[in-house]
């Protein structure tokens, strides 16, 4: 699982670096001389993409879990006051990028509840889904009377 989280944060991050590069105009407004942050902008949208694809809706526990797995991949992790700062400040450039892999990614959406179709064994076989749908009880799926 780790070879796969990693091509996911690396996968991110250069989809991101490189929105980046072609439009600079969407990342946070920066003086032209001053500090540079430690945590470039593509590597906190990372971040953030794999907090929420992660469901960690906590950022003190992602960043914790940042430092004790990711720690390879992002050299630099901020506390979760400054992580959060940048956050709020970079809420655009998230919108935009979560935007862009959803217009380039296809992906497919499955629900597994099973769905009624027939109540005997006869039924499902005449039934149109025949072939595609099993006679089964589904606990899940229990009819209060």
């Amino acid at each position: 699982m780790k070879t796969g989280l990693d091509s996911l944060a690396t996968a991110l991050y250069v989809k991101t670096d490189d929105l980046l590069k072609d439009s600079p105009q969407f990342g946070p407004w920066r003086p032209a001389v001053g500090i540079a942050p430690q945590l470039s902008d593509a590597e906190l949208v990372t971040l953030a993409m794999m907090q929420a694809m992660l469901g960690f809706t906590s950022e003190a526990r992602w960043l914790r879990h940042a430092r004790a797995h990711l720690r390879h991949l992002f050299p630099y992790l901020p506390q979760q006051p400054g992580y959060n700062k940048r956050l709020r400040k970079a809420a655009d450039l998230i919108r935009r990028v979560t935007r862009t892999l959803a217009r380039d990614t296809t992906l497919w959406v499955v629900d597994s509840t099973p769905v009624e179709c027939g109540r005997s064994r006869e039924t499902v076989k005449r039934s149109d889904l025949a072939g595609w749908a099993q006679y089964g009880y589904c606990a899940n799926r229990r009819q209060s009377r």
